[in-house]
């Protein structure tokens, strides 16, 4: 199953001569998570604002009619 990189498997790393190697912090920024919906955290908090506003009203009106 290795055979067929048997010629390449113990050979060193590669280290360019003409650019210099990227810091970790800046690796690592590569593979963060990113918001691939964007404004989709804004919408759902504003359904929420929404949503508990709707409920303290219908508190009220219960409490009115108590």
């Amino acid at each position: 199953m290795n055979d067929h990189y048997e010629d390449i498997i113990n050979l060193p790393h590669p280290v360019s001569k003409n650019h210099p190697q990227m810091p970790m912090a800046s690796r690592a920024a590569q593979f963060a998570p990113f918001a691939a919906l964007t404004g989709y955290g804004e919408a759902i908090n504003e359904t929420v604002k929404e949503n508990e506003e709707m409920f303290m009203q219908g508190a009220e009106e219960e409490e009115e009619i108590q």
